[in-house]
């Protein structure tokens, strides 16, 4: 009889919505975005050497994927809000390393960073396409580019220049956003989602979803252009400065470029109204030939420092417009009984992208100079280009127009 004197949205939660999802992309936007320039500075002087920190990043990254592609089997045990909680709970303990800042504990307080940022993404997205709609995923995903626009512009600056203020400040920042975005996730009582239950039976195998995963050709295209619009990103982000510096112009114009470059993501909402009104297929496509094009432009002129960067600047324009709709053609591909797993194999793009980068780039730089891996990165975005030609033509258009644009044929 008590019950029916509690209020109704106390005694349910209510339905999640695009801007919940977008503004826990923010909040953790902001903690990626503080620590994106500061942390490998932390790294290098932690561990003295280029070579040192590349081997961080490197063991970094694997334990990262596997520890991503284990998420889906870790929440048929353990309730997905709980899975998030230890996502941010990973964030605010690599932060606490990273201050101590003793030798050994910063390639460690790396690795739970990065296992924070796969754990919050796969149980991010599983939540995603729990409750946004095929038709909607659009718009959640610019409506994220938004919400993320502000940290993303201004945290690298931010971070380094808190850094040259204290070493230990960008971390006790970034911690601070950590607990807000625990706090938010909490607050929206997003649960553990929908559950779409199977035939009964005992747990899969962790990694037996794999074989699920290659059987479905869309699935794996889908996965193919994350990892490349990642490593077009993991090129812009890192090596260009490097080319600043060893060019002679400064150590901070690599810095300022990618803020004005994350500066973009304001646009998302009118960049997306323009991709999806000219198909999914025709804008990623486009999207990654003109990325292609300008990276194998910039390293054609590189004797012209300048013209070099503003070239990788315009072919970040295309990134910012693949980090909007490249991530439809995988997700539009995925089966509801299937989102947990398939959220987790997507994850594991991010830390393919850094392992794949710095190997494809060492290998370069045996034969070529430094240039040389704009020009490859320019050589992979022109594979992801011809691949996505094989997109069917109507992804992404919503029923009613595409059965108007097939009768206006017939």
């Amino acid at each position: 009889m008590a019950n029916k004197f509690i209020p109704l949205h106390l005694k349910h939660a209510p339905t999640p919505r695009v801007e919940n999802f977008a503004l826990l992309a923010g909040l953790e936007a902001a903690v990626r975005g503080t620590l994106v320039s500061a942390m490998p500075l932390a790294v290098y002087d932690a561990l003295g050497s280029a070579e040192a920190t590349s081997s961080a990043y490197f063991v970094a990254g694997i334990v990262s994927m596997l520890w991503g592609l284990m998420v889906p089997w870790a929440t048929r045990h353990i309730p997905r809000r709980w899975m998030y909680t230890l996502g941010c709970v990973l964030y605010l303990i690599g932060m606490a390393l990273a201050i101590i800042g003793a030798g050994w504990l910063m390639p460690v307080a790396l690795t739970c960073l990065a296992m924070a940022t796969a754990t919050t993404f796969v149980c991010l997205n599983a939540y995603i396409l729990d409750y946004i709609d095929r038709q909607n995923l659009g718009r959640s995903q610019s409506m994220q580019m938004v919400f993320s626009a502000g940290p993303w512009a201004v945290g690298p600056l931010l971070g380094v220049w808190l850094r040259s203020i204290w070493g230990p400040l960008p971390f006790i920042v970034a911690g601070s956003c950590a607990l807000v975005l625990l706090i938010a996730f909490w607050v929206l009582r997003l649960g553990n989602g929908k559950q779409i239950s199977r035939a009964k039976g005992p747990a899969a195998n962790p990694l037996a979803y794999l074989g699920r995963f290659f059987a479905q050709p869309r699935l794996i295209a889908g996965w193919l252009f994350a990892v490349m619009r990642s490593c077009g990103w993991w090129v812009y982000v890192v090596y260009l400065p490097i080319f600043c510096i060893e060019a002679g112009l400064g150590d901070k114009v690599g810095g300022v470029a990618l803020s004005l470059s994350n500066a973009l993501l304001f646009a998302s909402p009118l960049m997306l109204r323009h991709a999806r009104a000219a198909s999914v297929r025709r804008s990623v496509r486009f999207a990654f030939g003109m990325c292609g094009a300008l990276f194998v432009a910039a390293a054609l002129v590189s004797p012209l420092p300048w013209a070099t960067v503003f070239l990788c600047m315009a072919a970040a324009v295309f990134l910012v417009l693949l980090d909007i709709i490249g991530g439809l053609p995988f997700l539009m591909a995925v089966k509801p009984s299937e989102r947990t797993e398939m959220s987790a194999v997507y994850s594991s793009f991010r830390d393919v992208s850094g392992i794949l980068t710095p190997g494809a780039a060492w290998l370069v730089l045996l034969v070529a100079p430094l240039p040389g891996i704009f020009a490859a990165a320019g050589a992979g975005l022109l594979t992801a280009w011809a691949i996505s030609g094989r997109l069917h033509p109507r992804l992404g258009i919503p029923r009613v127009a595409a059965a108007a644009q097939g009768a206006g044929k017939g």
